[in-house]
């Protein structure tokens, strides 16, 4: 399957620059700009390109029937997401359960274009004391780019720029929401 995924990654002109450390089984990846339904479907095609395992979180809803199965064997983990509850905590605890977990996450937290991101991916990257590594879904130029991992300091007003300007200049798929 490999294989099939990297023909067709190529054949449709995209290319993948940099590597996730196979070595580096738990992981926050914050994947940007998020603009379309199309980034799940390129999102899992670049994940197969690279040969391993990438997870993500979704509301306990989506993992019913009929449905749930597809998304747990693609690496989806539910969430419950009821008022009054820790997310970055309940999150930060799928970490400690498994072996290997490498959570991606859209910063924006919406397809919309946004003045200022989400920053419950920081805090869970601290609070299950893991690296962070970004990823650029570049559609104007059919990139993937992945940065080396960046190690959270607890000083996200210094931390967050560094990280924001891996993306600079980045365009989604609808580029007026990038």
């Amino acid at each position: 399957m490999r294989s099939i995924a990297k023909f067709i990654y190529k054949s449709i002109g995209w290319k993948l620059i940099g590597e996730i450390p196979p070595e580096l089984k738990k992981v926050v990846i914050v994947a940007a700009p998020h603009t379309s339904w199309h980034d799940f479907y390129m999102a899992l095609l670049v994940r197969r390109v690279m040969g391993i395992q990438i997870n993500f979180v979704g509301k306990k809803e989506l993992f019913r029937w009929p449905f749930g199965w597809y998304f747990r064997m693609v690496g989806g983990a539910s969430l419950d997401r009821t008022p009054g509850q820790n997310k970055v905590q309940a999150i930060a605890e799928l970490f400690k359960e498994r072996d290997v977990f490498r959570l991606t996450l859209a910063p924006e937290g919406t397809r919309k274009k946004v003045a200022t991101w989400k920053t419950g991916f920081y805090y869970i990257a601290l609070e299950a004391n893991v690296p962070i590594i970004c990823i650029a879904m570049d559609f104007k130029n059919k990139e993937h780019r992945i940065a080396p991992p960046f190690y959270p300091t607890g000083e996200i007003a210094e931390d967050l720029p560094k990280i924001q300007s891996f993306f600079k200049g980045v365009i989604g798929k609808i580029p007026h929401y990038s």
